[in-house]
């Protein structure tokens, strides 16, 4: 038998493993294809009515009503930052207006997480806090003005949160022309 170079040897080497990959890959796909053709059912199936379905705005629709606040407050000469939170109090978009300051960034998003949670301006949440004032304890919350919430039929679906402006009525108006812009 003659002695194969160590080139020929390699090559060899090379075309067994990938045929031992190949017939195993085929082995892996057949099983999982003949296992979800036998007709098993999932793991688990829920009845009717065990399930809710919620309203959410598009990024779009989030995306105009953020640009409709910022586009308030640049024409009043404020720099400012807007976010729109989800339902969820998830954050869709936030918008950076040109010379905003650091800690706005945060306080825009919180205070829109905080509309949200309570499915009220956040001026009116802090009026709460004289009967209440644990709420300032919950996480991620801020309750200062600047905050508006976006509901469908009375359900909370987002929230605008402004922060920036010299006073937290400032910010809630801004936040006010976002949800209405929402709206047109």
């Amino acid at each position: 038998m003659k002695k194969l170079s160590r080139r020929a040897r390699i090559a060899t080497g090379g075309a067994v493993l990938a045929a031992v990959a190949a017939g195993t890959f085929g082995t892996v796909s057949a099983n999982a294809s003949s296992s979800a053709s036998t007709g098993v059912a999932p793991v688990a199936s829920v009845k009717g009515g065990s399930t809710v379905t919620s309203t959410h705005l598009s990024i779009d629709a989030a995306t105009k009503g953020a640009q409709a606040a910022l586009d308030a407050a640049e024409k009043e000469n404020q720099k400012v930052t807007v976010a729109l939170v989800d339902r969820n109090g998830n954050t869709l978009v936030t918008l950076r207006g040109d010379g905003a300051g650091p800690q706005s960034y945060e306080s825009a998003e919180r205070k829109a997480y905080t509309a949200v949670s309570w499915n009220a301006p956040t001026s009116e949440l802090a009026k709460r806090l004289a009967q209440t004032p644990n709420l300032k304890d919950i996480p991620g919350t801020l309750f200062l003005a600047g905050g508006a919430p976006v509901d469908v039929k009375g359900a909370p679906v987002a929230a605008i949160g402004v922060a920036g402006a010299p006073s937290g009525d400032l910010d809630e108006k801004f936040a006010a022309a976002g949800v209405a812009a929402l709206g047109r």
